[in-house]
């Protein structure tokens, strides 16, 4: 074994993994397993920490590294785990110097309880504070989904305070890459045959707020299309509507070459149940966002995220939020069943019985299927474009997973939809 990251939590994590095994491998490290922790919730620390335990028995020479978020914002927990070598914070994961620094440590891995070789807590702790950096870096990923789908992180961290999150304890404050920088990492990408871009952050709508004249993430997206015309798809992950700028609306209304495909940060569909997450937006705002972008893209489709059972929600409420998911025209849903972490708000609020919360969740997801069936069905003989990702199975400009004969690994087909198979399209080449 060479180096091995586990990782849990977000695409965006996901997509700092790749640098995290990038570095590590760069730096020459090997039997090293990674744990690349998210901290939304607290059953994700315990699945993190359960991982570690697992990570140790079934590789006892090979080094443990624990990174990410839950480890930026409580590396105690994990330092003093017998099973851990070491504790790195979430700008330390992404730096070359901090993994040289890891590879230069000759103390025999798997022995951080031995009196001989081993650290104390505090010794294993490489992690400073978060809240005090001001930059970030474009960092190009690739191979993430083989050769045809990259990842490019163009802005972190978050200044909002949103009462169930402790994610911008983890992720620090909200800064953004040059839009210079992120243009020259898509044109190497490009110039590598790769088709798809996906632009990524933790609070993707507040990019360039730090940047010098505060451009907007419409002004960046505009460029990309602009200064790389050889760029044959644009894709955005998740993005909070209430943010959403007028340069973005005309770059979705204008520019084909942006998907149509938009996952919202909507947590609730009830105007209490929000204003007690401390959300910005109100349920009618989300709906009138949907509204005005299906008027300017009719092939769009939305995907949103959903928690179940926040404190305090009365089945009315909850029917609100069932109810939002038609208003606003959903097709796809991430539903999260609430689960206290401590430290925030949210967590000392009145707390719903744990029954009522997984009812609700799968309610939710019930109504997500629903929903998800109906864009399958509608989609039968419409013609897309489909991104092949490999042999029988590609995407859709709306993301839909397509069964499909033909093409290779990174070439977009045209292709008429003739049916579906559960969660997926079928489609020939047309």
């Amino acid at each position: 074994m060479a180096v091995d990251v586990l990782t849990f939590g977000c695409r965006l994590n996901t997509a700092e993994s790749e640098v995290i095994r990038r570095e590590a491998e760069a730096a020459g490290l090997g039997s090293t397993v990674v744990i690349n922790t998210c901290a939304v919730t607290a059953e994700a620390v315990r699945q993190a920490r359960q991982a570690i335990r697992k990570a140790r028995r079934e590789n006892g020479d090979a080094r443990i590294v624990v990174t990410g978020c839950a480890a930026q914002i409580e590396p105690e927990t994990f330092a003093g785990m017998d099973e851990v070598d070491l504790v790195l914070g979430n700008a330390e994961k992404l730096d070359p110097a901090a993994w040289r620094r890891v590879a230069g440590d000759n103390r025999p891995p798997g022995l951080s309880g031995h009196p001989d070789f081993g650290l104390s807590a505090a010794e294993k702790i490489r992690v400073d504070d978060i809240m005090a950096v001001k930059e970030t870096a474009a960092h190009l990923i690739e191979g993430i989904e083989g050769r045809t789908r990259a990842f490019v992180q163009v802005q972190n961290g978050c200044d909002h305070r949103c009462t169930f999150c402790v994610i911008p304890y983890g992720r620090g404050p909200s800064r953004s890459v040059p839009m210079g920088a992120v243009v020259s990492e898509i044109r190497r990408i490009v110039a590598n045959g790769t088709p798809e871009v996906v632009l990524t952050g933790v609070d993707l709508t507040s990019y360039g707020q730090d940047l010098p004249g505060a451009p907007r993430l419409g002004e960046l997206v505009t460029r990309i299309l602009k200064l790389v015309p050889e760029l044959p798809r644009l894709r955005l992950s998740s993005i909070d509507s209430i943010e959403v700028d007028p340069s973005l609306m005309r770059a979705i209304a204008e520019e084909e070459r942006l998907m149509p495909h938009f996952h919202l940060s909507l947590q609730a569909g009830d105007d209490m149940i929000l204003k007690r997450m401390k959300r910005r937006h109100l349920s009618a705002d989300a709906v009138a966002f949907c509204d005005a972008v299906r008027r300017l893209r009719s092939d769009v489709v939305f995907g949103a995220d959903f928690i179940a059972g926040f404190p305090t929600e009365t089945e009315e409420m909850f029917a609100n939020t069932l109810a939002h998911i038609e208003d606003c025209g959903l097709t796809y849903l991430h539903v999260f069943p609430f689960s206290p972490r401590r430290g925030t708000p949210a967590a000392r609020m009145p707390q719903l019985p744990r029954e009522v919360v997984k009812a609700r969740a799968e309610r939710l997801r019930a109504a997500g299927d629903a929903r998800l069936a109906r864009h399958l069905a509608a989609e039968i003989g419409a013609t897309r474009h489909v991104l092949i990702e490999r042999d029988g199975l590609g995407r859709t400009e709306q993301f839909t997973p397509t069964l499909i004969q033909g093409g290779r690994p990174g070439e977009v087909l045209p292709a008429r939809i003739t049916g579906f198979d559960g969660t997926r399209l079928v489609a020939e080449a047309a």
